[in-house]
């Protein structure tokens, strides 16, 4: 198994990864995969509005089986870029429990140092599943957090 930064080059890898996500969760995953979708993610690479946005995929055998996103949190506050917001991450169900999503937390981690960023900060899940992962993270705070939906 590899992790390494998406490219644009493997959209048809990660629509594939999508497609059978929502399969094994139909219930969980709700966002349509079609040529809107595949459009958006293509105009993304070429949008500044995402230079700061930071995507993983990984693969075994040329296949993915996850995907990571991220992104640097730019404010004006103090004139730097200390922190990073993990968006999203996502195993296919049939490799989970096998370190996939610890490896790319562990590369986007590896790179946010090399940045500069000295926090992550990830708005978790509230599923069993997914607060198990998130309490093996090394270096975990847990802290509250509150979500405002802007109408």
């Amino acid at each position: 198994m590899k992790v390494k930064r998406f490219e644009i080059d493997e959209l048809d890898k990660l629509i594939a990864f999508e497609k059978e996500l929502r399969k094994e969760e139909p219930d969980t995953y709700f966002t349509q995969i079609n040529e809107d979708y595949k459009r958006q993610i293509v105009s993304s690479f070429s949008d500044p509005s995402f230079n700061t946005a930071l995507s993983y995929i990984a693969l075994i055998d040329d296949k993915v089986i996850g995907r990571l996103d991220a992104s640097l949190i730019v404010t004006r506050y103090n004139g730097l870029i200390e922190s990073a917001y993990l968006d999203w991450i996502a195993v296919l169900k049939s490799q989970r429990r096998k370190g996939v999503a610890q490896l790319m937390v562990k590369a986007l981690l590896s790179d946010l140092k090399k940045k500069g960023i000295t926090e992550l900060i990830i708005l978790t899940a509230t599923n069993e599943e997914a607060k198990r992962f998130y309490d093996c993270l090394a270096g975990n705070d847990r802290e509250e957090a509150i979500r405002i939906a802007v109408a």
